[in-house]
């Protein structure tokens, strides 16, 4: 398959992009900074640079490597679990126009399938609303939500320490997600059994 994966270079993001590359597919990667361009080409994707938020370009990038798949991995998250309440704004703007965005880019493409993150756990105010809207929207055009618990491993808020349940497993959480790949329109969790 062709799989564009937005969210390339997030810590989740570098843990599919090279599972999708070995087992075989061909990857886009997308990334809004030049700087990451050659990491993505480590991890075995073409490299997409451009800024969900400009959809002029997002739709070019999309209907240049016409996808079979975009897999959205997109957050606003910052690198210190203390800053994150300082970053809700910008998540739940990533959730809402960033989704809005891909889903008309993969219209634009016609890409028949999007996977989108979301979370297993009870949000509140803006970030709830953002993530119900991305939900509803994905979930319209017969896409799949993946619901992750919170992400433990390195490169994450708890490298050391395991987080409150619903948790995963970083590695885990990849592995699980390009699984997916076939799954019919639904709402999976991927959460610690």
């Amino acid at each position: 398959m062709r799989i564009f994966v937005a969210g390339a270079t997030g810590v989740l993001g570098q843990q599919i992009v090279p599972l999708l590359v070995a087992a075989g597919h061909t990857v886009a990667g997308m990334t809004r900074s030049q700087a990451k361009v050659e990491s993505l080409r480590k991890l075995g994707a073409e490299p997409a640079v451009c800024d969900v938020f400009d959809a002029d370009a997002l739709q070019q990038a999309i209907i240049t490597f016409k996808p079979d798949v975009i897999l959205n991995e997109l957050t606003d998250l910052p690198d210190r679990l203390d800053d994150l309440a300082e970053h809700a704004k910008l998540n739940a703007k990533m959730r809402r126009d960033g989704t809005r965005n891909l889903l008309a880019a993969a219209d634009a493409a016609q890409t028949p399938k999007v996977i989108a993150q979301s979370v297993a756990w009870d949000m509140k105010g803006e970030g709830a609303k953002a993530v119900a809207f991305l939900e509803h929207e994905v979930l319209s055009r017969d896409g799949v939500i993946v619901r992750y618990g919170q992400l433990y491993g390195p490169g994450t808020f708890y490298e050391r320490d395991k987080p409150l349940e619903p948790r995963i497993f970083l590695a885990d959480a990849a592995q699980r997600t390009v699984e997916l790949l076939d799954a019919p329109c639904s709402i999976v969790h991927l959460i610690e059994r």
